[in-house]
């Protein structure tokens, strides 16, 4: 009898356990056809004006673009590394961290400023003694574009300021609801390749072409950090969605073997 109600009570058990993943997962997928609309909105946004940035940069003095401009040569880097506030999302958060530390290693421990965004990365790198000079808190909870452009101005401030010489992201892109990839890019100093379609000769611009494209770039720049944090929250979602399905995939199974061993015990 001891054992049939040891394994009643594990078979209560992982069914409780179970209905907890049935519902994150549920509650996943709901978040995940919403961030994955928004990013999808986003990616052509920030690809056209780009384009546009490209096709007059020729004709502006990028001296006087102070983000396209290598200033420093302080020997420091930046890192803003995107993770989630939550875990139980299979290896989301790990591959971000394992990248990041090999690129902070790859610059130097003492060259590296960084700044996190979600509660896993931080944990990780300040228990560590990295040099952690921002966090991001309870950012995903209300995930707008007001955030993005402080978290650019914050970079952009630390650029200027010249204590870094250049800025990568490491965060997750987001390739399908089953995928997901570990991205780092340069953000600073900006690069724009020449684009080959140039506009019309015959446009008239006003304002000049270069204040065009120095109102264009910083709002290019906050674009990104927008595009980038929605990619890692959809890809959050996807990845938290799959991992609870298979977790509850895993209960399904276990209850199975339970039942078994629980019938065979009572005979």
């Amino acid at each position: 009898m001891a054992n049939l109600k040891n394994i009643r009570s594990q078979i209560k058990s992982v069914t409780s356990i179970q209905k907890v993943t049935k519902a994150m997962k549920m509650v996943a997928a709901a978040k995940l056809r919403k961030s994955q609309e928004n990013m999808e909105k986003a990616r052509p946004y920030s690809s056209r004006i780009k384009n546009l940035i490209a096709s007059l940069i020729n004709d502006v003095d990028t001296s006087l673009l102070p983000l396209l401009e290598k200033h420093s040569n302080s020997g420091s880097y930046g890192f803003v590394i995107i993770t989630a506030d939550r875990g139980l999302a299979g290896s989301f958060n790990s591959n971000i961290i394992k990248q990041a530390e090999t690129a902070i290693k790859n610059c130097g421990r003492e060259n590296s400023h960084i700044l996190c965004i979600g509660k896993k990365g931080y944990e990780y790198f300040n228990k560590r003694g990295y040099n952690v000079v921002k966090y991001y808190e309870n950012l995903w909870n209300d995930l707008n574009y007001n955030q993005s452009t402080m978290l650019g101005n914050d970079i952009i401030n630390l650029y200027l300021d010249n204590q870094i010489d250049s800025v990568n992201i490491i965060y997750n892109y987001f390739k399908s609801a089953g995928s997901q990839e570990v991205h780092s890019n340069q953000i600073l100093p900006l690069k724009f390749e020449n684009n080959t379609q140039q506009l019309a000769q015959d446009i008239i611009y006003e304002p000049s072409k270069t204040i065009l494209v120095q109102s264009l770039v910083p709002k290019y720049f906050n674009t990104q950090i927008w595009q980038f944090l929605l990619e890692s929250f959809a890809s959050e979602q996807a990845a938290r969605m799959l991992a609870m399905e298979n977790a509850t995939e895993n209960a399904k199974e276990m209850i199975g073997e339970l039942n078994l061993e629980f019938n065979k015990a009572r005979q």
